[in-house]
This record gives structure tokens, C-alpha cells and sequence, in this order.
């Protein structure tokens, strides 16, 4: 078996962040999102596993390289333009082959893995299996309608008026059979080769196609909310680590579990977990709540902040009361007095922002 991760979306909803970057390589607890899924996909026995891009393709393949990093063999596979998955399927028709594969969307999180969604998939061998969760508003997804087996019989893109609250979750599960339904549909009225119309085709067809209802922990990282939602559900799994070349001075404070990087240091400052602080990083006079994510290269001086993530390159001054903030890649954020008002900041990579506090 193969995978096929699709990484060629554009991210409008995570802008300003995706201006500079694909939406795939935001970190979440300071770990890129495609290397969450590429650990996934690994943990089911897929190691040879082909990534569809788009016009950020070297940018991705420049933090990906070949995968052995990650214990995975990875081909490249650029896209033309973001035409539909079932497109995408068909970029990548002679990576995949005759094999059976894993479709995995490059932005999803899902913490707890894909394994026993796999094994399932390899014992039945159904000609596709759907990975399906339970949404409150299933119009912004595509449906699955399904029997009390799990045997789906009908799927539905973006529905005005759903009949199931099963959202497909952008994990899917193919034997070869989908090629020759995705040759047979059309353009969707969006004008894009739908994954759902060419499952849709095999269960016109009498293919069996299954939906696995998937109960463990889900999201779309394509807005700034999700992602630090994505980043507390992360954080709540952390186990406490310290590099040997972090310093810690005797004024400082470690509570909970706290990730400190090579070459951190703390003066005079309060850390309490679950957080993880990157390489090279330096806190002064500062206090960092839970949930915080902080990256490489950074420094923080006088600055309270929690429930953040804070970009690689970072550095941030006299901001007492930042919460529930993402701040970007070499950003420099002060303040312009010392006040205590509580700010939520969204500041892109690079940026130069000064705050009245």
C-alpha cells in the first residue's frame, strides 16, 4: 500500500501566516503539520508516500527533503493548479499505480493516529473506505448517508440540506477500482474533480464502500482558531524534557510539563506547562502559561504570555496579557507602555507591530 498526501491548497482562511508559507507547515507544538501526518501514515506500515503540491512545492520538499528524516520515502508531485482530489488522484496516477493507497489531507490533524482505520481497511478491502466524523453543521463538508453497517450509500458534497451528520474527514482508503471512477465523473459546478462524486460512482456502481466513523480527536487546520485548538490538544499529551544545554537560572520556575529546547534560557522567569519552548530561545523577566507553544530563536523579555503560539524568530517585549495569540516568523512585537490589558494578536511573519498596552 501507498499514500498520497495533498498539500497543494492555497490557505486563504490562515492568512496572513499562509502569505509566507503553505498552510501544511504551520507547527503545532512547534512541529510541522504534514510531519504529524507523514507520522501517521508511517505508523500504519506506509513508508513509500507521494505528496501533491502545489506553487509552494519547494518549499515543502525544502522541509521534507527525501523523508528519511521522518522513516519515509517521499516522491514529489507537483500539481498545475487546485483542480479537486479526484485531480489530484490523477497527478499521481503513475506514483500509485496499481496499488492500494491512503489519501490524506495535508492540513488535518488527527492526534490519535489512522492505524486501526488501516487495519480494517487491509482485512476487508472494501474498493474504498471513508474516515467520517460527527460535525454539528455538515453543510461545509462532504456527507456520507450510511446503513447501520457502516456500508455507504450515499455521498453528498457541501449539502444545502443534509441527511446524515457524518462529515468526511479527509482520510480516505482506495483500491484501484477508483481510477476508472474518477475517469467516468465530470467537473463538479465549482469546476472541480470531486473525491465524493467518483466514491459516489463505485456505490452507483455496487462497489462496496464503507465509512469508519472516526471518535477520537479532529481538525481542519485552516484558520488561526483551529490551529491553536490544534495546539492545546497537542500540549495536553506532553511529557516534560530538558536538553542538557537548557539553562534554567535559580530564579526561574518550571511547573508542568514543560519541553525546553538545546540551548534555551531562562532569567528570572515562570514557565508553567504543558509548553514547549524551541532551540536557542530566550525568556527574561517573563512568565509563559499553559498552552504556549514557543518556537526557535526567539526571545521574550517583561512579556506574559499563554494559550499562544509563537513562530521561530519571534521576539516580543513589554506585552503583559497576550492570550489565545499566533505570532509569526521574525515578528517584533513591543508595547507602548506597561499597562495590563489583554491583547489577542494575529501578526504575520516578519512583522513590526508596537501595541498600546
Amino acid at each position: 500500500m501507498k499514500a498520497l498526501v495533498l498539500s497543494g491548497g492555497s490557505g486563504t482562511r490562515l492568512r496572513p501566516f499562509s502569505h509566507s508559507m503553505p498552510k501544511q507547515l504551520m507547527p503545532i507544538a512547534n512541529k510541522p503539520v504534514l510531519e504529524y501526518v507523514l507520522e501517521n501514515i508511517r505508523a500504519t506500515g506506509v513508508h513509500d508516500i507521494g505528496i501533491v503540491t502545489g506553487d509552494r512545492g519547494d518549499q515543502i520538499a525544502a522541509a521534507l527533503q527525501d523523508g528519511s528524516r521522518l522513516g519515509v520515502r517521499l516522491t514529489y508531485l507537483p500539481q498545475d493548479a487546485p483542480r479537486g482530489l479526484a485531480h489530484a488522484v490523477i497527478t499521481a496516477r503513475a506514483f500509485l499505480a496499481e496499488d492500494d493507497f491512503v489519501m490524506y489531507l495535508g492540513d488535518n490533524m488527527l492526534p490519535a493516529g489512522i492505524t486501526d482505520a488501516a487495519a480494517g481497511f487491509r482485512a476487508a478491502r472494501t474498493a474504498a473506505q471513508v474516515l467520517v466524523h460527527k460535525v454539528s453543521d455538515p453543510r461545509a463538508f462532504g456527507v456520507a448517508e450510511t446503513a447501520p453497517d457502516g456500508r455507504v450509500l450515499r455521498l453528498v458534497e457541501k449539502p444545502r440540506e443534509p441527511r446524515s451528520d457524518l462529515a468526511l474527514i479527509g482520510v480516505y482508503f482506495f483500491t484501484p477500482a477508483v481510477h476508472d471512477a474518477i475517469a467516468a465523473i465530470r467537473p463538479s459546478a465549482r469546476g472541480e474533480l470531486e473525491i465524493t462524486d467518483a466514491i459516489q460512482e463505485l456505490v452507483t456502481r455496487g462497489a462496496p464502500v464503507r465509512a469508519v466513523e472516526y471518535d477520537g480527536y479532529w481538525k481542519d487546520t485552516g484558520e488561526v482558531a483551529d490551529v491553536l485548538d490544534c495546539n492545546r490538544a497537542v500540549l495536553d499529551g506532553l511529557r516534560a524534557a530538558r536538553h542538557p544545554t537548557a539553562s534554567v537560572d535559580a530564579a526561574s520556575e518550571l511547573t508542568g510539563p514543560v519541553d525546553l529546547g538545546p540551548g534555551v534560557r531562562l532569567v528570572r522567569s515562570r514557565v508553567q506547562g504543558p509548553a514547549v519552548i524551541g532551540a536557542g530561545t530566550v525568556l527574561e523577566d517573563s512568565q509563559v502559561a499553559p498552552y504556549t507553544s514557543i518556537g526557535g530563536g526567539c526571545a521574550l523579555r517583561r512579556t506574559y504570555l499563554g494559550n499562544s503560539i509563537v513562530l521561530d524568530g519571534a521576539t516580543v517585549t513589554g506585552m503583559h496579557g497576550i492570550e489565545g495569540s499566533v505570532i509569526g516568523r521574525g515578528a517584533t512585537v513591543s508595547a507602548a507602555d506597561h499597562g495590563d490589558r489583554h491583547h489577542r494578536l494575529v501578526i504575520g511573519d516578519h512583522a513590526g507591530v508596537e501595541v498600546a498596552a
